[in-house]
């Protein structure tokens, strides 16, 4: 159920809400809203009547959450969720965009890159240590001396670091280079790292597996929500269908069906949804168009000698040109670049 304090409610009167969902047995997952707050009661509550909550001072109204998402659900708070990047956020009137190579593949060529959208007005750099790959015999990544150039870029251009976790026990020293946490598509679905990224600190996004439902992947999301963690961004990047001109099927429907369901920024990852380079940008303007709340875009200063994604990634005029395009767009549906 969720608990709706009044506007103007005193910290006391949340704790005290709090503490009595606690002695029923139930998990209590404050979510601050900027006019009122309200607390979601997760549990098993055979036997708790919403009536032992509206009674309680400073509350506006008590009721059943229906979907079987809990926190993710608009049900529990219907404004949006802005979750900080870096000096932003993403969530907000702003489109973010993170931008980066597909592979974190030497030091000169990410700085190189960091600063070429840092300057096109990118607010993340995103660059894989850790890759997971369907073959074992493709590019892993440079692990922990990846992140460093990834921490090195980052400190050097202002731009918050967007990498991914692959595993439970990569999350401490994947926490200590960067400042947003992905899960990738193959690990949307794996508990446990959900379950453990969101006991941590580092906002969280959260990329749609390759055949999982919108319902699966908010499910997902509440796995992290209901360690504690508020700061989940969902991306869509393509799922799986019987095409095979472009590397998946971008459902860019999955934007406003999200965001018809979830107070959680969507972001767009065109990269991968179409693994083809001529395509990336008109689904940017696309995604920017349906309502998205920022882009996951592959760049790297030579495209055709990155070892790995190269087919899929802009070069930096590409990509300060798809800005450019963008912009028009962003400003016709209220938004800002």
């Amino acid at each position: 159920m969720i608990i709706v304090m009044k506007k103007g409610a005193t910290p006391e009167e949340i704790q005290h809400v709090i503490d009595r969902v606690e002695e029923m047995g139930l998990k209590s997952h404050p979510i601050y809203g900027t006019e009122r707050t309200v607390i979601a009661a997760i549990g098993d509550k055979r036997g708790v009547d919403i009536a032992f909550f509206t009674a309680a001072p400073g509350v506006e109204r008590a009721m059943p959450i229906l979907a079987p998402f809990k926190i993710a659900s608009l049900e529990a708070k219907k404004e949006k969720t802005e979750v900080p990047v870096g000096t932003g956020s993403i969530g907000g009137r702003r489109i973010g965009v993170i931008a980066g190579p597909c592979s974190v593949e030497n030091r000169d060529d990410l700085l190189r890159t960091a600063a070429a959208v840092k300057k096109a007005g990118a607010v993340g750099l995103r660059g894989g240590a850790f890759k997971p790959r369907t073959s074992p015999y493709a590019f892993q990544g440079l692990e922990e001396e990846g992140l460093k150039y990834l921490r090195e870029a980052g400190d050097r251009t202002g731009l918050a670091v967007v990498t991914e976790v692959i595993g439970e026990n990569t999350v401490e020293l994947v926490g200590r280079y960067a400042d947003m946490l992905q899960i990738g598509a193959r690990n949307m679905q794996n508990y446990r790292l959900l379950r453990a990224v969101g006991q941590g600190p580092k906002p969280v996004l959260l990329k749609r597996g390759f055949s999982a439902t919108l319902q699966e992947l908010l499910l997902a999301a509440e796995y992290v929500l209901s360690q504690g963690n508020p700061n989940v961004i969902l991306c869509v990047r393509g799922i799986r269908s019987f095409e095979t001109y472009t590397r998946f099927t971008m459902d860019l429907a999955a934007v406003p069906a999200l965001q018809e369901q979830t107070h959680l920024p969507v972001v767009v990852d065109p990269s991968h949804a179409t693994g083809k380079r001529s395509l990336v940008t008109s689904l940017c303007r696309a995604a920017v168009a349906a309502g998205a709340d920022g882009l996951l875009v592959e760049v790297h200063p030579e495209p055709e000698r990155a070892l790995s994604d190269g087919a899929q990634s802009l070069t930096f005029d590409e990509f300060e040109a798809m800005m450019g395009q963008i912009r028009p767009v962003a400003e016709a549906v209220g938004r800002t670049l």
